[in-house]
């Protein structure tokens, strides 16, 4: 329940945020432009930032140095595992965005990875020619949909996002995430609520051990470090949107959004 407060309460700030993102007072929810995200409240976002970037030295970084030491074998698993896991928000948005083949495809996919893949240890459809697996989430959906960003806003440890992303991402705790309902709604004797904090902050380590040299080089080279994420994570977000094939330079082509989901 605290943690449905906390989300409530970001939820509104964002939206407080968003209000004030233009001179004219007006909402900008109606691009879906990278460009037309506003810095609504820099101060806020940059000691967020600097927060994130602490929690970042002392935690995630070590554990994630470590975490890369692991044979391969592991790691892939791991993150196949994670990724057969986000199927669950994915088939969904899929199904409202319209792509019903696509929902087609996932659905096998999370069937024969959960099973015959122990769990999506092992990305057995892979192997069988199934399509090749794109992530879709709510924020997405409601871009489809034809909803633009808002206002551009880092929140304290899950990190950067928008006034739109961070409105959906609450979506998760009404009903939206089929694995956050198994877990944390419902007491079965499979799974408990440890499981679901469990595999996101395993996806926050897994995230950070993909991208390590990359951020740390972007942070070395960067004027302002700030700005660089800033705008590498807007030009993602926009990408994923568009399921576009480039990817973004000094950037693994995980999904930024593992570590809010």
């Amino acid at each position: 329940m605290l943690k449905k407060i906390i989300l409530i309460a970001i939820t509104t700030l964002a939206l407080i945020i968003n209000v004030h993102a233009s001179s004219d007072g007006e909402l900008l929810l109606k691009k879906n432009n990278p460009n037309e995200v506003s810095e609504c409240w820099e101060g806020f976002n940059r000691a967020s930032f600097a927060l994130n970037q602490g929690l970042d030295k002392v935690l995630f970084k070590p554990v994630a140095s470590v975490y890369r030491t692991l044979p391969t074998p592991i790691k892939s698993g791991v993150s196949n595992s994670l990724d057969n896991l986000s199927n669950l928000v994915t088939i969904p948005n899929n199904i409202l965005q319209g792509e019903f083949s696509k929902a087609g495809v996932n659905t096998g996919r999370f069937v024969i990875n959960t099973t015959i893949g122990i769990l999506g240890l092992i990305d057995v459809a892979t192997y069988l020619g199934f399509e090749e697996y794109v992530k879709e989430d709510y924020g997405q959906t409601l871009a489809v949909h034809g909803s633009g960003p808002g206002c551009y806003i880092v929140l304290p440890v899950l990190g950067p996002s928008t006034a739109r992303d961070t409105v959906a991402s609450i979506t998760n705790f009404v009903g939206g995430d089929a694995w956050y309902n198994i877990t944390v709604n419902n007491d079965t004797q499979y799974f408990s609520d440890f499981d679901y904090y469990a595999s996101k902050v395993t996806s926050g380590v897994d995230f950070r051990a993909k991208n390590y040299d990359s951020i740390d080089n972007l942070e070395k080279n960067s004027i302002d470090f700030y700005a660089s994420v800033k705008s590498l994570y807007l030009q993602d977000r926009q990408q994923k949107i568009l399921n576009a094939k480039t990817i973004v330079n000094t950037q693994d082509d995980s999904d930024w959004e593992e570590i809010e989901n």
